[in-house]
């Protein structure tokens, strides 16, 4: 526990830099911004077409590992759902609260650390995760958002849903890289070297963003933070683990990889969904704010566990 506590120590130092410049204002909200689009645009973008132009899809596509992981974001989604209605909150703050107990920061946080902690062949089973997150759960909040409002399924939430995939850098590079790989192109030295140093800007690019934006995140509403916290970093890597391991058998590795990426604290993302509709972002916030402070502690230890796989 104490040897993986100091690998992941310094992706969190830097995390921890990233929000005292962020809180000194040392780095102002609109500098965390064009950070954060350089990172998302750019280089992780970079490392991710770099890191799919080396895997065959073959090789990524593991159908145990995808339905393991789906069960388990249903089951903690679910539950984090009936306990929103529960406390009468509605459907749209429980698709927002059921959000930030299953999306974990992946891209940002869990492929850099995850490739670096647990060897380049974690990126496969990671890429899944992330695919699943953006893909199913991100057009899932959508919809109940819309739909809510709306009263009905419309093509114009259709059309928003498929405006957002193909808008998104992190699907458009992993599907382009998985292309490249499946023509059989060859990557020239000079794109191999370009996309190598651009991709390396990525990791303490991503750590330092994601630390500046918690600065102005605040911790209101602290037991439902707390609840949401406990969901992401305790509740959902046990259910993927119980599903990865006891009902699809997953690959030890592959299981391990995901376990650990599924107890990551919540992500960024949802916090700038929750602002764009206007549904909670003061409790997402402060989610993201605990969940990342707890992970410090949580994800060295879940990461600790899997490596015995």
């Amino acid at each position: 526990m104490i040897a993986v506590f100091l690998k992941t120590l310094p992706f969190f130092a830097v995390i921890g830099l990233g929000y005292l410049a962020g809180r000194t204002r040392f780095f102002t909200e609109e500098a965390t911004a064009y950070l954060t689009k350089f990172v998302f645009y750019f280089a992780l973008s970079a490392m991710l077409f770099r890191f799919s132009a080396n895997l065959s899809l073959a090789e990524v596509l593991d159908w145990p590992l995808i339905w393991a992981y789906l069960l388990a974001c249903a089951v903690v989604y679910t539950l984090a759902t009936v306990v929103a209605l529960i406390r009468r909150r509605g459907v749209q703050e429980a698709a927002v609260e059921a959000q930030c107990a299953v999306i974990g920061n992946t891209g940002f946080l869990g492929v850099p650390m995850l490739a670096l902690l647990m060897g380049e062949q974690a990126i496969g089973p990671v890429m899944l995760v992330l695919a699943v997150d953006l893909i199913v759960f991100s057009s899932l909040i959508v919809i109940l958002i819309e739909g809510a409002r709306d009263g009905r399924m419309s093509l114009g939430i259709l059309r928003t849903l498929g405006g957002g995939l193909l808008r998104n850098p992190m699907i458009v590079s992993m599907v382009l890289g998985l292309l490249w790989s499946g023509l059989k192109l060859p990557i020239p030295v000079p794109m191999n070297e370009f996309l190598t140093l651009l991709g390396a800007a990525a990791t303490p690019g991503a750590l330092f963003a994601i630390g500046a934006s918690l600065a102005s995140k605040s911790a209101e509403r602290v037991q439902v933070a707390a609840w949401l916290s406990f969901a992401k970093l305790v509740l959902h890597p046990a259910a993927v683990a119980i599903a990865a391991l006891y009902i699809f058998d997953v690959d030890l590795y592959s299981a391990s990889v995901i376990i650990a990426a599924s107890a990551l604290p919540v992500a960024g993302n949802v916090y700038i969904l929750a602002q764009h509709y206007g549904v909670a972002p003061q409790r997402v916030s402060a989610a993201i704010l605990l969940s990342t402070a707890l992970s410090v502690v949580t994800v060295s230890w879940v990461i600790a566990r899997v490596s015995q796989f």
